[in-house]
């Protein structure tokens, strides 16, 4: 099995530790986390990209969120919970995973400015055009959501 999403789904990894589980996801805490209760929500079937997941994987991953979400913050009483997903190239796992990390102020997580290479001058409006085109070139290319 090459996919390290797919051994950590069936525990063919040392380091899991399932702290949840369903017929469909199951959520483990993260070897390297950022604060103590950081999640990973994988789907049990192999997925690469949130857009290839049926609909009943999606909403499983979605309403495991917000239930672990409830745990992290019954359990450690953070000031708030970051939620993301990292696809493309900046999958690690080969898999799709969601994080739930519990946060804290000052606890050093946040977002850093985009390098100078890739910032843009395109004001919101040309952005929303960009998005709207490619939003009817799919529709009239017969693709769906």
């Amino acid at each position: 099995m090459e996919c390290l999403g797919c051994r950590i789904v069936h525990q063919l990894e040392p380091a899991v530790n399932v702290v949840y589980e369903t017929e469909s996801v199951i959520a483990v805490l993260d070897i390297d986390p950022f604060n103590d209760g950081h999640l990973l929500i994988l789907p049990k079937s192999h997925y690469v990209e949130l857009e290839e997941m049926d609909e009943g994987t999606r909403r499983a991953i979605m309403e495991t969120s917000v239930e672990l979400s409830r745990l992290l913050k019954k359990a450690f009483q953070p000031d708030g919970i970051t939620v993301c997903q990292n696809g493309g190239r900046f999958n690690d796992l080969g898999h799709y995973h969601m994080h739930l990390i519990p946060r804290y102020e000052g606890d050093g997580f946040e977002w850093s400015s985009p390098k100078e290479a890739f910032k843009t001058n395109r004001t919101l409006r040309e952005i929303q055009c960009q998005l709207a085109a490619a939003q009817a070139a799919s529709i009239d290319g017969g693709e769906t959501r």
